[in-house]
């Protein structure tokens, strides 16, 4: 079984291990990867999976017994790995920039029929014929090829960069299909949700719909991302928004200095803890020229008696509200809404009970409008957290185009007369 251990010390995020036990009773848990600093498991984050939990992961037995065949996440990968019970020792099954999806197994595990997906391939079943080194996937499937024979895609071109305190960090810059390195391009920075989660070798379509509308898209993996270890993971306790805003200005400052980004017209967007850190990173500098929050929170204080899940105490903060309430101030972006400039566009859903909207985007809103600063609420009815991975077909297409139009707005001067403010 996948499982965390939980106690002292406790953690915001507890990076899964791979455990075995005898089924009798009394049985013993062992840890098999207590010295593989991976996420037994985990996968990567984009928006073309289906709903959560629907994707099969399982845990397959070799045909001897000796070794179990399981999911791992690394760098922003997902790949398979073997396990050895008796050593515990961690081997490649799979390698590659990919994520495998889901996957199911022949009874003796000697073939896994698995769904890849990489940057620029939805996903598509392949066999891998399971022997003692590498298992090369045989593709039987092409879903989409017809699709993409009249569409054009970048591949993103993976970076590391060396953030303010030394530490290094992975992302990726996707550049338009006609990319001309003489021109200025208006940049979009991508922020992850979470924030335990991952950008990387997966399929987002909202990626290649920004870049095919002439952006350059920059999207990374800050401090608090999975698939880097424990201690990268967990370092944002009781610190976010923090430090890992600093990693995303890196980032962004590693990329102006390819000399292909016009510096005045950069956005910013983020979905979740991307929408927070969206709000918070407009509240701490003016450099963006426009942004878009989605499913966002603006204030700590009411998300704590607001939201549909527990992980606020003490995993995200020590103490509850009304004994620390200046922690809970100080780390919210409506805080510091004085500060903003950047024309902010919301996008929410009605029955989000994982980020309500009256502790988000209508707080955002409303301040911003009071201070004139131009805003509007894109808000889907029937629409879940889920809006953008698994919300109605009608209204992902509509997000995406709300976001880019919104961006067109202010980095491109192509006025939408939707968004026209007082």
């Amino acid at each position: 079984f996948i499982g965390t251990l939980h106690g002292n010390p406790v953690r915001s995020y507890s990076q899964p291990d791979l455990w075995v036990t005898d089924a009798a009773p009394g049985g013993t848990p062992k840890n098999l990867t207590a010295g593989y600093d991976f996420d037994m498991g985990g996968g990567i984050g984009g928006d073309q999976a289906a709903p959560r939990g629907q994707n099969r992961k399982p845990i397959l037995w070799s045909s001897n017994g000796a070794a179990l065949i399981v999911a791992s996440a690394e760098h922003g990968s997902g790949n398979l790995k073997r396990v050895t019970i008796a050593t515990g020792k961690v081997e490649p099954l799979t390698e590659g920039a990919r994520d495998v999806v889901a996957y199911s197994a022949m009874p003796d595990a000697s073939k896994i029929a698995a769904t890849l997906s990489t940057q620029t391939n939805i996903g598509d079943i392949a066999i891998l014929s399971v022997g003692p080194g590498l298992a090369t996937p045989s593709p039987i499937t092409g879903i989409n090829e017809d699709l993409f024979k009249d569409i054009q895609q970048s591949e993103p071109e993976e970076i590391w960069y060396r953030t303010f305190d030394g530490k290094q960090i992975q992302g990726w810059i996707l550049k338009p299909p006609d990319f001309d390195p003489a021109r200025k391009y208006p940049l979009i920075l991508e922020i992850h949700g979470g924030p335990h989660a991952a950008y990387g070798n997966t399929y987002t379509h909202e990626f290649q719909w920004m870049a095919a509308k002439g952006y350059v898209v920059l999207f990374t993996n800050p401090r608090g991302s999975t698939s880097y270890g424990q201690d990268f993971g967990n370092i944002i306790q009781y610190h976010y928004p923090g430090d890992d805003y600093k990693d995303l200005m890196a980032g962004v400052d590693e990329l102006l200095k390819k000399n292909y980004i016009d510096p005045n017209r950069l956005g910013v967007t983020g979905g979740s803890g991307g929408g927070l850190l969206t709000n918070w990173t407009i509240t701490q500098t003016q450099r963006f020229k426009a942004a878009v929050a989605q499913r966002d929170i603006a204030d700590w204080y009411g998300f704590w008696f607001t939201a549909d899940f527990t992980l606020f105490q003490p995993t995200w903060f020590r103490k509850a509200p009304w004994d620390d309430p200046h922690d809970f101030a100080a780390r919210s972006p409506i805080t510091h809404v004085a500060n903003v400039t950047t024309p902010l566009m919301l996008v929410l859903g009605d029955v989000d009970y994982r980020t309500p909207p009256a502790d988000g985007g209508e707080m955002m809103f409303r301040a911003l409008k009071y201070r004139k600063i131009p805003t509007v609420i894109v808000r889907f009815p029937r629409e879940t957290h889920e809006l953008s991975r698994s919300g109605e077909p009608r209204h992902r297409v509509e997000r995406l185009q709300h976001i880019v139009g919104w961006m067109d707005q202010w980095l491109q001067g192509k006025k939408n007369p939707s968004y026209t403010t007082p």
